[in-house]
């Protein structure tokens, strides 16, 4: 008889577990890592949603939109977690996101939030982080930077495959407009190499083979917590930084959208908002509290913060990459 029980219990728990909904979630590599926020968001939310999550990763931003893309109706993403503010018009544009239909939100932006679709989850600013051990005289300034160099000694990214290579190209637009060409002509003789994502390019500058890497002036908040390190900097540029927001959206494929809101409810909440400093190496778009190490509340931030509306880059990003690509080539 209590076999019997026994065998009965364990197909109850089987078939429960078969009938419990799952959220597929498309993100970007880094975030579902073994060191990057996805597992603990997991356990947080499934604890609270009685819910399984499925993760799909795709390499950046820019391919996850792609992604999404080519799905179309077909995907099984039920929630985006990982576009930017540089790719929510054309999000929208491709029909490939819903409203989210929440109301509104609090959140501790350095910039007003009211969008009806997507919800910002984290934020930080791009730099160019250099190693103080090799390098004791980096540039002083995006002019600096941009006025050439004998060696190179630079490594950054891809704008068509990299969120940060693609903030750099704003960044420069943003700055220096219709002369962004010149400016990327002559910044193209420092390039060590350009790398597909972030990844790959941190890598090399931590190898050493290059002083300087583009990242975020969070980063050597890293080094610091994880490796008591403190060589790695960041330089605060007086033409100003420009910012990226990230953001998660329901997925117009979704076949579960009450459950989709619930996950966009917790992303906007301190419970999520914990994570991401130790894991994303970001600021949290939702107040932390304490969670907040002290070492974020003591990096410089810049005194000017830049940021091109969506849809201007919707409008113009094909023909900014291509512009990009005339400068630089392939490096």
């Amino acid at each position: 008889m209590k076999r019997i029980f026994v065998t009965c219990l364990a197909a109850a728990f089987s078939l429960q577990a078969a009938w419990a909904e799952t959220l597929t979630i498309y993100t970007y590599e880094s975030f579902v890592s073994d060191w990057g926020p996805g597992p603990e968001v997991q356990k947080r939310f499934e604890s609270q949603c009685g819910c399984t999550i499925e993760w799909v990763a795709e390499g950046d931003a820019a391919t996850l939109l792609t992604a999404l893309r080519l799905e179309g109706d077909a995907g099984r993403a039920d929630v985006v977690l990982g576009l930017d503010t540089n790719l929510m018009a054309e999000a929208v544009q491709s029909g490939v996101v819903l409203e989210h239909g929440l109301g509104q939100l609090g959140f501790d932006l350095p910039i007003a939030w009211n969008d009806p679709v997507f919800v910002p989850f984290d934020y930080g600013y791009f730099a160019i982080i250099y190693d103080s051990a090799t390098l004791t005289d980096p540039p002083a300034s995006l002019a600096e930077l941009a006025s050439g160099s004998p060696g190179r000694d630079l490594i950054i990214q891809d704008p068509r495959t990299s969120t940060p290579g693609l903030g750099l190209l704003l960044w420069i637009k943003a700055i220096h407009g219709d002369d962004a060409a010149e400016v990327w002509g002559i910044l193209s003789e420092r390039l060590l190499t350009v790398t597909q994502g972030w990844s790959e390019a941190y890598g090399l500058f931590l190898a050493g083979e290059a002083p300087m890497v583009l990242s975020y002036t969070t980063s050597p908040a890293y080094h610091q917590l994880a490796e008591d390190e403190t060589r790695y900097k960041a330089v605060i540029f007086p033409e100003g930084h420009y910012m990226q927001i990230e953001v998660a959206a329901v997925a117009a494929s979704t076949d579960q959208p009450e459950l989709a809101r619930q996950f966009l409810s917790f992303v906007g909440s301190r419970d999520f908002a914990e994570i991401i400093p130790t894991t994303n190496w970001m600021y949290p778009a939702t107040d932390a509290g304490d969670a907040l190490p002290d070492v974020f509340r003591n990096l410089d931030k810049p005194d000017v913060t830049l940021l091109l509306a969506p849809e201007d880059v919707a409008a113009n990003r094909k023909e900014w990459i291509r512009e990009w690509l005339e400068a630089v080539g392939t490096k």
